[in-house]
């Protein structure tokens, strides 16, 4: 084999072998996205209890770890400051079956008594979202869904 074909067919496995290896790195290092998030709120109405229902689609390559969820009012002191990672890693957390590919179907349900209601601002009411990938990556979405109470 001459040592011309040789160079040009070590050059091309390497060049190759480069471009896998920052094709699987890019791959690898893309962090948890959110799709289709949704919240229902129903307020209670005589015998009848409330409820807070959130769901969101959560894909991740290396898989999801887990998916905090917040309610927070509008017109409360996070919209001025911001929530941060720090603080949604202490909230609840949702519920989340496997929906194909790398991708998970996510719930968080409570219920809402009347006392709840009560004591809720009336108003605009945001869901933040933390979804965290097994390989540690985050996406923090603090207006991942609206709702109103009324």
């Amino acid at each position: 084999m001459s040592r011309r074909i040789l160079l040009s067919v070590t050059a091309g496995v390497v060049v190759l072998g480069g471009a896998g290896a920052f094709a699987l790195a890019y791959a690898g290092g893309r962090p948890p996205a959110l799709a289709h998030s949704t919240a229902r709120y129903a307020a209670p109405e005589g015998d009848r209890g409330g409820s807070l229902a959130f769901t969101t689609d959560v894909t991740a390559s290396s898989g999801v770890k887990n998916v905090k969820v917040l309610a927070w009012p509008a017109k409360s002191s996070f919209a001025t400051k911001g929530l941060t990672v720090r603080e949604m890693v202490a909230a609840e957390t949702a519920v989340c079956e496997p929906a194909g590919g790398d991708t998970v179907r996510c719930t968080y349900e409570i219920p809402v008594t009347r006392a709840d209601a009560e004591a809720s601002p009336r108003g605009l009411w945001h869901v933040a979202v933390l979804a965290t990938a097994k390989n540690g990556d985050t996406t923090l979405n603090t207006e991942a869904a609206d709702f109103t109470v009324l």
